[in-house]
């Protein structure tokens, strides 16, 4: 995974797109912002909203962002394509988050560790739309092993670009958001491979036990 050239395909990637991505950040915010008031005024709105809202436009985004990568514009309808999955999106939200909380418990470092371990896992549901949750943490635990302290270093990266952010009354954030965005999309390609090459080591392997 080289850092460099995940960030250069990212400037490439969002180039021509920042607007439309705008859009739909601004878009996908205030239904959110609104959707959550509202529901907030009714006994167990917030739960509901944290339940099919927030996970559905996750899972949105992360779709939104592999379409770029993969070369195609983003279109408005796309914000609400998660919702097509909203409870596997919920369902892996959730046990992402209470595991890094467990972890968490134990000191802040496993937390952090966690956090990148399983950062893959909306990205392979994505793909694989019906998977269980627990499998595409699984996966995601599978890819980044090894990995984690480069996707570590790679967050750390865009420090400077955080700080312009606040710099400029978060300004910034229509380019940066989607740059950061593309490039951790970047990354979850880059390690995608890394399963297929151990599945296809196993093969191998039985086979060669068998015969």
């Amino acid at each position: 995974m080289n850092r460099k050239e995940l960030k250069a395909a990212a400037k490439s990637q969002i180039k021509g797109k920042i607007g439309v991505l705008f859009l739909i950040t601004v878009i996908i915010s205030v239904i959110s912002g609104v959707a959550s008031g509202l529901l907030a005024l009714i006994p167990g709105g917030a739960i509901v909203a944290s339940v099919i809202i927030t996970p559905a436009f996750a899972l949105s985004m992360v779709r939104i962002y592999m379409g770029v990568v993969a070369g195609t514009k983003p279109t408005v309808k796309d914000s609400f394509s998660g919702f097509d999955d909203f409870w596997a999106a919920f369902k892996v939200t959730f046990l992402v988050e209470l595991k890094v909380f467990l972890w968490s418990l134990l000191f802040v470092i496993p937390g952090i560790v966690k956090t990148f371990s399983y950062s893959m896992a909306m990205y392979v549901l994505a793909e694989n739309k019906g998977m269980s949750a627990r499998k595409c943490i699984e996966e995601s635990k599978k890819m980044t092993k090894g990995h984690k302290m480069e996707l570590f270093v790679l967050a750390l990266s865009f420090i400077g670009w955080g700080l312009l952010v606040v710099v400029t009354f978060g300004i910034a954030a229509i380019w940066v958001a989607p740059y950061m965005q593309a490039t951790f999309t970047n990354a979850y390609y880059s390690l995608k491979p890394v399963i297929e090459v151990e599945a296809e080591e196993v093969v191998e392997e039985t086979a060669e036990a068998e015969a």
